[in-house]
């Protein structure tokens, strides 16, 4: 079959499609046929080598790539219950030292990755939820917010941030949403009630809205210090890139959130995509043969959706 694959760091011209063997379904685990595949930053991080110099990946020969997917189980294994061949799924690779991801064409995980796709859309709608939906969310348990309480989210028009908006409306949140500021209206009709340009001196900006400040802050677009300015004293703030937390000042609490496989979690988010509560947003679809030019959009910046790459 053919998958990407990079054998040394760089620019998108080490990216690979390389003729591997099938990967092999073993105990708990099924074997999906790839229809859709999603380019998200971390492939970016992965290419370039910046994992590897951040600690998070060991150098390897050979580095499969790609994170979401979505398509067809075409083999169970032994004590798999609840997925059938000919089933239509999404599931997440949450691994980073490995040979394959998922920009492949035959992609093996663990049954309790995997997720019925929500129904009404297609493959490559539904491989844009897994990683940046679940991203979302586990971040969203993490802050533990009350309904009725604020939240600030950066990068509110991207990815996760679009889906952290949306999925902290459904709690009952006010969000406060951080984007350029050709994008209020798309960060509104998302949900958030208010809106600060990112231009803005964002503490001053959010405390004017919010006096004393947001409960929590949700940093999708890596602002860092400046997000936690507009947190309230003894409040939580959660940081999605290694490196990207500040330093917990005025007793607020501060983590990296890290991403995990969760089929569960992953099947009540379908079921917020089947009752229009969250939306899908795909930039533009590829054939897998240009991955590479996948990577160079990607790092341009400016999408509205995610790329996604298809066999």
């Amino acid at each position: 079959m053919r998958a990407v694959v990079i054998r040394g760091f760089g620019g998108p011209e080490v990216l690979q499609i390389a003729d591997v063997p099938m990967p092999v379904v073993g105990e708990g685990q099924v074997r999906i046929r790839m229809e859709a595949a999603t380019v998200n930053p971390v492939d970016l991080g992965t290419r370039s080598g910046a994992l590897t110099e951040a600690g998070l990946l060991p150098p390897r020969d050979v580095i499969g790539v790609g994170w979401d997917i979505a398509g067809t189980v075409e083999q169970t294994g032994p004590e798999v219950t609840g997925l059938m061949r000919g089933d239509r799924v999404i599931g997440l690779s949450d691994r980073l030292d490995v040979p394959l991801g998922t920009q492949a064409e035959h992609v093996v995980l663990d049954a309790d990755a995997v997720a019925a796709a929500p129904a009404g859309v297609s493959p490559v709608q539904a491989a844009t939820l897994p990683l940046n939906g679940l991203t979302a969310a586990q971040a969203l348990d993490g802050l533990n917010l009350n309904p009725g309480q604020t939240l600030l989210v950066t990068g509110a028009a991207g990815a996760v941030g679009g889906f952290a908006v949306q999925l902290a409306v459904a709690r009952g949140l006010r969000v406060v949403a951080v984007a350029g500021a050709d994008d209020e209206s798309l960060v509104r009709e998302l949900g958030a009630e208010l809106f600060v340009p990112r231009t803005a001196r964002l503490g001053e900006a959010v405390r004017c809205l919010v006096t004393g400040g947001v409960h929590a802050a949700l940093d999708a677009a890596v602002v860092g210090v400046a997000a936690l300015d507009a947190v309230r004293s003894g409040g939580a703030f959660a940081a999605l890139v290694a490196g990207g937390a500040p330093l917990p000042l005025r007793g607020i609490r501060v983590f990296n959130h890290w991403i995990r496989a969760d089929g569960a979690l992953l099947t009540g988010l379908a079921a917020l995509v089947e009752a229009g509560s969250l939306t899908l947003r795909v930039a533009e679809s590829m054939p897998l043969d240009q991955v590479a030019a996948a990577h160079q959009r990607l790092a341009k910046g400016g999408l509205r959706g995610r790329l996604v790459l298809t066999p």
